[in-house]
């Protein structure tokens, strides 16, 4: 393609993508689903599953070859700017107070799946071969575990903060647990995706290791200061600020891709040391501006995802697969985020809660996928199922949720009143009793 004709089928893609998945996102709304879940819908069906198959010479004039550096460029600005928002509106404060709840679910959550995942690869290789993968390494069975363990901080938070549960203790400790269990995901992921390394990244493990921590204490103490006396002692421009504050953000994803680490890192880094209002509250006008051009921009990375995703790749056994992964993937995520959230002290339904949003996959589940997917992990067929998995898991959270919502409010309307307090008698109330106390 000439250059104009690159940028026209740029234009026109762009066009597509925006207004299809955020009428997705309109219609996911009505049906009671997190708007994002309708933008990652959008993405896999401007792919090959859907687009491909129904209109071959249409997806390929709307999204040739020739473009696709481009889209992901886009996609990857986007996954940046959503996950430095994601990090600026952690409360750390709050944080602090759940550390130990937020560690307990990390880990169990992280470890039961991982343990199902791998065991599974192991037990079904027959029927993984039926799906394209005729060999089975010790690489791709740890991948196995991670991609049943991951937990989409950027679809957990949407979710969280569309259910207005950010300032509750099942929201705080949801959201801070998959943060957590993310840099364990990422870092067994990195291990996994050694044997389909291209061999480019030059630096040792243990030279990765100590520049990352290098960094991170760069950026507590030296960048959060430098950052405090320009956003506090100036009076910068909003535009200005959000310039300044975006290409922060992209910068430090750029380094922690550079040490061999995903640019999650660099962008949640990023927005957790960018210092808040001097009240402690949040800056209106950059997380307005943040809100718009991350959600503007997110279904470029989830059209990028679903370019890889074939339907018409799918067998019996692939069917059959999907719903095995699935049903584990819902169970061992539920089961033990809900059992680490009640050993912890958390309530009953507080602990439901969390298990249900630990079992959030979606964009960060893509990016692990495609990760995989480039190292030579995954077939085509076993991308698929894992997708539509991450899809299903997804679409699951909001009912469930609803499910933990009434279940909670059926239990409170069937337990007693406690004993109510004696009162005190007058010759006007006579036998009168105290109101009864709240049910909690």
């Amino acid at each position: 393609m000439s250059p104009d004709e690159t940028v026209m089928h740029i234009l026109l893609a762009t066009a597509l993508i925006l207004v299809v998945a955020h009428a997705a996102g309109w219609a996911a709304q009505r049906l009671k689903q997190p708007y994002i879940v309708g933008q990652l819908t959008a993405g896999i069906a401007l792919g090959p599953s859907l687009l491909g198959s129904v209109w071959p010479d249409g997806h390929d004039f709307m999204f040739p070859a020739g473009i696709d550096t481009a889209l992901t460029g886009f996609a990857q600005l986007a996954l940046v700017l959503f996950l430095f928002a994601v990090g600026y509106e952690l409360d750390l404060k709050v944080l602090g107070d759940r550390a130990r709840s937020a560690v307990t679910v990390a880990v169990v959550a992280f470890v039961v799946p991982m343990a199902a995942g791998s065991g599974c690869a192991l037990l079904f290789r027959d029927q993984l071969r039926d799906l394209g993968m005729p060999e089975l390494t010790t690489a791709q069975v740890v991948f196995a575990g991670v991609a049943l363990s991951i937990t989409a901080v950027p679809v957990l938070t949407a979710i969280v903060r569309e259910n207005d549960m950010s300032h509750t203790v099942p929201g705080v400790v949801a959201v801070s647990a998959a943060g957590l269990l993310d840099v364990i995901g990422w870092t067994v992921l990195a291990g996994a995706l050694l044997g389909g390394d291209s061999g480019e990244q030059q630096l040792t493990w243990a030279w990765r290791a100590l520049l990352g921590a290098g960094f991170v204490t760069l950026m507590l103490l030296a960048a959060r200061p430098v950052l405090r006396r320009l956003l506090w002692r100036t009076s910068m421009e909003p535009s200005l600020r959000l310039a300044l504050l975006a290409s922060f953000a992209v910068a430090s994803a750029v380094v922690t891709h550079a040490l061999g680490l995903h640019v999650i890192f660099g962008a949640l880094l990023a927005g957790a040391v960018v210092p808040r209002e001097e009240g402690g509250t949040l800056d209106p006008d950059l997380m307005r501006a943040l809100h718009t051009v991350s959600y503007l921009l997110v279904p470029f990375f989830f059209v990028v995802s679903g370019k890889a995703v074939a339907l018409n790749s799918m067998t019996a056994t692939g069917w059959a697969a999907l719903a095995v992964v699935t049903v584990l993937a819902v169970v061992t995520k539920v089961g033990s985020g809900t059992a680490a959230a009640r050993v912890s002290g958390l309530s009953r339904t507080d602990s439901w809660t969390v298990g249900v949003l630990m079992s959030t996959r979606g964009l960060t589940e893509l990016i692990a996928l495609n990760a995989g997917y480039q190292a030579g992990l995954l077939s085509k067929p076993v991308y698929t199922v894992l997708v539509f998995m991450a899809l299903a898991t997804t679409l699951f959270t909001q009912p469930l949720l609803i499910l933990v919502r009434r279940r909670a409010e059926r239990t409170k309307d069937r337990l007693p009143a406690p004993p109510a307090e004696p009162a005190l008698r007058t010759p006007q109330d006579g036998a009168s009793a105290a109101p009864a106390a709240d049910v909690s």
